[in-house]
């Protein structure tokens, strides 16, 4: 194997899921691995570049990785979270969905001045969920330039949308064809 390939061995497909025709990347599998997880931990680490302050991470599965890399990088954490549930001050973002809307929440003092942060998620696939964090980050004054992933699919376009963003997108794989 070469590259990532051996993570990508960890990660199953569960065809059908959540709805027929979805080919799911279910990256559970690979979190059961202690070696292929603190090898993504170590990878995604390696691939973050510049000056970084923070790590947002992305609920649910974004969490898991993001708080990992925050601290191999020596960094605080931003949860970036659904609404509802988190206490105090917070900031929100509303997005379009491929059917309906959703929201993002952050605490509204996460982010201090002009901090580089860094966005994280488990996977990219349309950019909605990521392109609404990063509005919502910049909005708050962060400058965002780098977004990394564990998966990326790119025929569904999103690490495309961040890019035209001016993000530099990175992820450990790759999935064709979802």
């Amino acid at each position: 194997m070469s590259g990532n390939d051996d993570l990508k061995a960890l990660i199953r497909t569960i065809p059908d899921f959540p709805t027929q025709g979805i080919a799911f990347r279910d990256i559970t599998t690979l979190l059961l691995d202690a070696e292929g997880f603190a090898k993504s931990i170590d990878r995604l680490a390696a691939l973050a570049s510049g000056d970084i302050d923070l790590v947002a991470a992305i609920e649910a599965r974004g969490f898991v990785f993001g708080a990992a890399v925050a601290k191999a990088l020596g960094v605080g954490l931003v949860l970036v979270r659904k609404p509802g549930k988190l206490p105090g001050g917070k900031r929100s973002v509303d997005y379009a969905l491929e059917y309906g809307s959703d929201s993002l929440e952050m605490h509204d003092d996460a982010i201090r001045g002009d901090q580089n942060v860094l966005l994280i998620d488990d996977l990219i696939a349309t950019g909605g969920t990521a392109c609404a964090a990063l509005g919502m980050l910049r909005e708050a004054g962060a400058r965002v330039t780098q977004a990394l992933f564990v998966v990326n699919l790119p025929d569904l376009g999103g690490a495309e949308r961040l890019e035209a963003e001016g993000i530099m997108v990175g992820s450990l794989v790759e999935f064709e064809g979802e």
